[in-house]
C-alpha cells in the first residue's frame, strides 16, 4: 500500500487515491508472527503491515477532556472517546485528529478485537457514510493475534497520542477536500497495573465535505 502520493505536479488539481485500509487499524496486534504480515490483497481485503513500537509513551498533546459516547451493547472504552460535536467540525485538523484517536482507542475488556474501535468511530459520526458502511461491513480474515490475547489477559486499554507529521508534498486543501498526515501512538495499559509497549504508525487521512461551510468527515485512512 502507498500513502496518498499519486500527484501531477504540473496540474492545478491534484488527484489523490487512498486505498481503504481496514485491518491496518489493528496497528500491530498481530506482531510476534501472528496474522497476515506482508500479505498483499485488493482494497476490500487489505494487508496488515508490520509496525514498530516506540517508547517511552509521550503525554497526550490534546488537553481536551474526552467526552464519553453513550454506552452501547459492549460498553464504552476506558477514558471514553471523543465525539465530533466536541471539536470544531469545520477544522480539518481537529476532525482528523479526533477520528484517529477513536479509531485507535481499543479496550480488550469490552472489545472482541480492533474492529470494534472502527465501528465505534463509524457510529460516532466521524466518517463519511460510505466509509462508515465499509468499516461496519468489513469482516477480518483472522482472529486477533497473540498481542491482543496478551492485552485481554491484562484487561488492557490504549491511550492514544496523535501528532502532526505533515508531508510538504501533500496537496493543498480545497473547499471540499483535505489531506493530512499524522503519527499515531497507542500505548496499552492493563487494569492490573501492567504496561505494554507502545505502537506507532503514520496515518494518511483524506477528509471531505459537501460544501465549504459544512463539517469535515473522514473519507479514507491509509497506513503504509
Amino acid at each position: 500500500m502507498t500513502p496518498p502520493s499519486t500527484r501531477d505536479s504540473a496540474a492545478t488539481t491534484v488527484k489523490v487515491t487512498v486505498t481503504v485500509t481496514v485491518t491496518v487499524l489493528a496497528l500491530a496486534l498481530t506482531l510476534g508472527g501472528c496474522g497476515s504480515g506482508g500479505d498483499q490483497g485488493p482494497a476490500d481485503h487489505p494487508s496488515v503491515p508490520a509496525a514498530t513500537g516506540t517508547g517511552p509513551y509521550p503525554t497526550p498533546s490534546d488537553a481536551r477532556e474526552a467526552a464519553p459516547l453513550p454506552v452501547g451493547a459492549k460498553g464504552t472504552p476506558k477514558g471514553g472517546v471523543t465525539r465530533p460535536a466536541d471539536v470544531d467540525q469545520r477544522d480539518a485538523d481537529a476532525v482528523g485528529r479526533g477520528a484517529l484517536k477513536v479509531m485507535w482507542t481499543f479496550d480488550a475488556d469490552i472489545d472482541s478485537g480492533p474492529q470494534d474501535a472502527m465501528v465505534r468511530a463509524a457510529d460516532a459520526g466521524w466518517l463519511t457514510k460510505a466509509y462508515a458502511a465499509r468499516l461496519r461491513a468489513y469482516r477480518p480474515r483472522s482472529v486477533p493475534g497473540a498481542q491482543w490475547r496478551e492485552w485481554a489477559g491484562h484487561r488492557a486499554y490504549t491511550v492514544v497520542t496523535v501528532r502532526n507529521a505533515e508531508d510538504a508534498a501533500k496537496p493543498g486543501d480545497t473547499g471540499t477536500e483535505a489531506w493530512r498526515q499524522w503519527t499515531v501512538t497507542a500505548a496499552p495499559f492493563g487494569r492490573d497495573g501492567w504496561a505494554g509497549s507502545a505502537t506507532t504508525v503514520v496515518a494518511y487521512v483524506h477528509l471531505t465535505r459537501t460544501a465549504a461551510d459544512d463539517a469535515w468527515r473522514i473519507a479514507d485512512v491509509n497506513v503504509p
